[in-house]
């Protein structure tokens, strides 16, 4: 099946982040993408500390449009993640698998909150915890072509909930993500073709890429990854979109010749 990844800028600008996401998404559904991944954050990237003015629930406007897109198109789509809010002035990053008839198959908040200092390596400090809630539960989401293991970003170093999800049965591991530039340029990558090979599942990462504020970069490289930790896509320096084939029977080759989940003792 064809898989697409979208690369985004988003800024605090909620109506230039949709149009943007939506002419994105109508170029990987043209090139004949069945699912669309977008990135973390697609509709609204904020300035660090400050509030989610568009914060808001599963029934608001940006899922509203996100909808419209899947059933439009006929795809499934990946609506990267969204402030939901969560009461008492905090959010949940939300991310949700949506079905070509504009469903919510799936709802995943993030887990793992991104509290750092990264002032060392000329970064920023982030400190998540203070306005977003951290969610509780992983989501294997289920679709025709196979189960999918739902995740965000700062997610991808706890290999423990991707180990969980490959024991459950997933085919595919989404990771939207707004990386920073400090971490992206040497562990981006790393740790996607490591969640890849470990699991033996399709990694699919859109991202989020540039400058979107004063203090705030994203380190870029959108990719699609496969079960033998191969990179099958990488998105350039620029906001774009990347579709490309995912062989399943290939991957069921690669987990009977290499059956590392029937050998596992822990």
């Amino acid at each position: 099946m064809r898989v697409g990844v979208v690369q985004m800028c988003s800024t605090d600008d909620l109506a230039a982040n949709l149009e943007s996401a939506e002419a994105l998404v109508g170029e990987a559904a043209a090139e004949g993408a069945a699912w669309v991944a977008l990135p973390e954050n697609f509709a609204y990237l904020r300035r660090e500390g400050t509030p989610f003015p568009c914060a808001q629930g599963l029934d608001g406007e940006i899922l509203g449009r996100a909808r419209d897109w899947a059933r439009q198109h006929g795809i499934w789509l990946l609506a990267g993640t969204f402030p939901e809010a969560a009461g008492d002035d905090q959010v949940y990053n939300t991310s949700v698998l949506l079905s070509p008839d504009g469903e919510d198959a799936a709802v995943y908040r993030k887990i793992h909150l991104f509290d750092v200092d990264l002032t060392e390596q000329g970064g920023s400090r982030f400190q998540e915890s203070a306005t977003i809630r951290a969610g509780s539960q992983p989501v294997l989401a289920k679709a025709p072509f196979g189960p999918i293991g739902l995740s965000v970003c700062y997610d991808l170093r706890f290999p423990e909930i991707y180990r969980g999800y490959a024991a459950a049965g997933a085919r595919f591991l989404t990771v939207p993500a707004a990386f920073a530039r400090e971490t992206g340029r040497d562990h981006w990558e790393v740790l996607l073709r490591a969640r890849a090979i470990e699991n033996q599942c399709f990694v699919v990462a859109p991202a989020q890429w540039g400058t979107h504020g004063p203090d705030r970069a994203s380190h870029g490289r959108a990719m699609l990854v496969d079960p033998w930790g191969l990179v099958l896509a990488l998105a350039p320096d620029r906001p774009c979109s990347l579709v490309v084939e995912c062989d399943l029977a290939a991957q069921d080759r690669t987990r009977a010749a290499l059956p590392v989940q029937r050998h596992r003792r822990l």
